[in-house]
């Protein structure tokens, strides 16, 4: 693995850090300050921003675009589309702490379909510190777990959508040759038509209010505005992160964002926070650190056996392979940013 290449999968991982914890800030203010609680409609806006932002970047040939499948791309896109809206309604219609169980379940489904159907395989040592990582923050998190019919129905097919939509990421990117920017450009416009077309109706079966009537006055402008200017990075981030990395790198990271939004949320806003919280998000860190560990030394004991002689190859069968994302108005925020 090259010096370059190391620094740009650093790079894209520090973006997609602080993009993200930006437009959660800017979303908190947008739900619980300005009372602009259209979370799915915003999503839409964002993404036909991004796919605007690249159509100029484009043709100022930032960029080169490259042809993919038709069917491939529209598929794709409705795909990411509707995981995003399923992710919304299952905010809406379960509890914090069982929304927050979703996006946890999220890794080790990632993990199953990758095994079952890639035949990836992931060593023990990476799937112990994924456990270290979910149980630290899955006590950082979640609170109740009161559950129902619909809501636990809604959070089962936002799981499955979210899981293939990421693999088909990492996988469309990898094997069609295509960079993060030329897939984003090609799906966001179908990503953005099938929320923009849905968001308002979702939100309204939310909040019981019509994003139409909505009065906008000037800050409720500028903090839209800002949100999706701010969602173009995190957009680019998130392909760059599934392209680079794989999947589940992205939810370790996903679940990095929710420990710094925590302690965002306690450290600034001063939102209620207890040990168990700060015992959580350590246990998490330690988590993440042991994920990190292992990831870079079986990817470079990797490295080192494809550059053996085929006489000197390990036996394949004796070595593992490393498979290559406080408050209810802070959690909603969250969750859109996680997806937007």
């Amino acid at each position: 693995m090259s010096a370059g290449f190391q620094l740009g999968v650093i790079g894209s991982l520090a973006l997609s850090v602080a993009s993200s914890v930006a437009i959660v800030i800017c979303n908190k203010a947008l739900i619980s300050t300005l009372g602009f609680p259209f979370a799915t409609t915003l999503t839409s806006w964002h993404l036909m921003v991004t796919f605007c932002t690249l159509h100029v970047a484009q043709r100022l040939h930032f960029f080169e675009p490259k042809a993919i499948d038709g069917q491939t791309v529209i598929l794709f896109g409705l795909l990411n589309g509707t995981s995003i809206g399923l992710l919304n309604l299952s905010l809406g219609f379960n509890s914090i702490g069982f929304y927050q169980m979703t996006k946890l379940a999220i890794i080790p489904f990632t993990v199953l379909l990758e095994t079952i159907f890639l035949k990836r395989r992931f060593s023990e040592s990476i799937k112990l510190s994924l456990l270290v990582l979910l149980l630290g923050v899955g006590i950082a998190s979640v609170t109740d777990l009161k559950l129902n019919l619909l809501g636990s129905v809604l959070s089962g097919l936002a799981i499955a959508t979210t899981c293939v939509g990421q693999i088909l990421t990492n996988t469309i990117q990898k094997r069609l040759k295509v960079s993060s920017t030329q897939l984003l450009y090609q799906s966001a416009p179908y990503q953005a038509a099938i929320l923009f077309a849905t968001g308002p109706f979702v939100d309204q079966l939310l909040t019981n209010r019509s994003v139409f009537a909505h009065k906008y006055s000037a800050p409720v402008l500028g903090f839209i505005v800002l949100s999706c200017l701010i969602a173009v990075s995190v957009n680019f981030s998130t392909f760059l992160v599934i392209g680079t990395t794989s999947p589940v790198t992205y939810q370790v990271l996903g679940h990095l964002k929710t420990c710094l939004v925590l302690s965002f949320g306690y450290t600034l806003l001063h939102d209620p926070f207890t040990l168990r919280n700060i015992l959580g998000i350590l246990i998490a860190i330690f988590g993440m650190a042991l994920y990190s560990y292992f990831s870079v030394r079986e990817g470079k004991k990797k490295s080192a056996n494809d550059a053996l002689p085929v006489s000197q190859m390990p036996d394949k069968e004796a070595e593992p392979l490393l498979a290559t994302k406080d408050s209810n108005d802070t959690k909603k925020a969250n969750g859109l940013s996680h997806d937007c």
